[in-house]
């Protein structure tokens, strides 16, 4: 096998593979020479067609196949030869394919980039710090109220925080528009649900009351014929409800799984709960922010090969997300996910290089902290524990976790890092 090895742009490299043919023939022939025993041809008896026959019949068959075979085999042996490492499937064309004649073909592919990852010393990281203060634990308490509320009918006049079921018809400079009509409609107002102005223009009114209002479509609005417009809605109240929110007792608490200790369990059980959340937003938080410094700090060139590979997945998770078909994935463009995609993919070859350059290993410890950590979401945390403990693919993937947060601890005790206290509501609503 003869290997010439092309830079033709980039991280573009373009193999030249040169497979003597007396070797390629010798395939070709041994393929016939099996066939010949097992072909059934009128005229002749089982196991006894001349190759000649069947290299009339088949030969072309034959060569492709073989030729598709000497390809796999030797496109890896000459990149293993060149110590070359492609980002991708290649590209194969095939220069020539006859019987007496050496056999030769071109593979394109992008290889991976060089990295180098210098003066993590130098990089400034800004790390967040937060708590669970009695306060936040007090609105937790008044939030999930307020998801078991019941609704009650009144007569007075609507306020922010209650619902309304109306009519509501809405037309532009006199004509009605498509989707600008709706009857018996719940709104609970101040959910900002609707357009700016709309529910405001609803408080005030009460149970049989019509009225007018007028407000404008958001210039960035997704119907393209309403962005900018303004609107006039006509607004029937049939209902005005105002919320409930249900008594902290022993029924309340043991929808929570809280079933003796009243409102102190309660908040225990709660603020836990609402630890575990803020440990991991705060973990993500300061993850992203050490990768972020540390992909900025680093310049390299990104295969397109990868980058198409992360696109389709992440317009893969995107369908299926929505409840969809990945048949419907084409649906999609490209364009929407190209840019996480870039940054994934640059995040991924660069944290690789401090994790090879450090040689950082899994901790066993780190890894079984990891699991527990997750596990105590779960009503058996023991039994969850045991099954990744047993399941040697679930922990294969709970190392490579752990293998990434070491990196990046390793990361933050080389930078400058500086800390910021931040609320609850702060970190909680940025990773919303």
């Amino acid at each position: 096998m003869q290997v010439s090895v092309e830079t033709t742009q980039g991280l573009e490299r373009r193999l030249k593979i040169t497979v003597p043919g007396d070797s390629v023939d010798q395939k070709v022939n041994d393929q016939l020479r099996r066939l010949s025993k097992t072909q059934r041809i009128d005229g002749f008896r089982p196991g006894k067609v001349p190759v000649s026959i069947i290299k009339k019949r088949y030969g072309a068959a034959v060569r492709q196949d073989v030729a598709n075979e000497v390809v796999q085999q030797n496109f890896y042996q000459a990149v293993i030869q060149e110590k070359l490492t492609p980002a991708g499937a290649p590209q194969i064309e095939i220069e020539a394919l006859s019987e007496g004649k050496d056999f030769e073909f071109t593979a394109t592919f992008e290889v991976y980039p060089e990295v180098t990852v210098e003066g993590l010393d130098k990089l400034e990281v800004e790390k967040v710090a937060a708590s669970v203060k009695d306060e936040d634990l007090d609105n937790m308490i008044e939030t999930l109220r307020g998801q078991h509320a019941t609704w009650k009918e009144i007569k007075r006049k609507s306020k922010k925080g209650e619902k309304v079921t109306i009519d509501f018809v809405g037309s532009i400079d006199g004509e009605e528009f498509e989707g600008g009509k709706a009857e018996n409609f719940e709104l609970e107002l101040g959910s900002d649900k609707m357009i700016p102005g709309f529910e405001k223009g609803i408080i005030g009114m009460k149970t049989g009351e019509e009225q007018d209002i007028t407000v404008t479509f958001p210039e960035d609005y997704q119907a393209e014929n309403l962005k900018g417009k303004e609107a006039v809605f006509k607004i029937t109240v049939h209902k005005v409800e105002e919320k409930v929110l249900p008594e902290i007792d022993d029924e309340f608490c043991a929808k929570f799984g809280v079933e003796e200790g009243g409102l102190d369990a309660l908040k225990v059980e709660v603020r836990k709960n609402m630890e575990r959340e803020l440990n991991a937003s705060l973990k993500l938080a300061n993850k992203n922010a050490a990768i972020d410094a540390l992909t900025s700090s680093v310049e390299v060139d990104i295969p397109k090969a990868l980058i198409d590979q992360e696109v389709e997945a992440l317009r893969q998770q995107a369908v299926q997300r929505f409840g969809g078909n990945t048949q419907n994935v084409p649906e999609l463009p490209a364009s929407l996910f190209e840019d996480n995609a870039t940054k994934r993919v640059k995040t991924g070859l660069v944290l690789s290089e401090v994790i090879k350059a450090n040689e950082i290993k899994a901790d066993d410890d780190k890894v079984k902290a990891l699991i527990e950590d997750m596990a105590s979401a779960y009503e058996d945390p023991s039994e969850v524990v045991d099954y990744y403990m047993g399941n040697e693919e679930l922990l294969n993937n709970m190392r490579n976790v752990a293998i990434e947060e070491q990196a990046v601890d390793f990361i933050l005790t080389q930078a400058k890092v500086s800390e910021v206290e931040k609320s609850f509501d702060e970190i909680m609503n940025k990773q919303a």
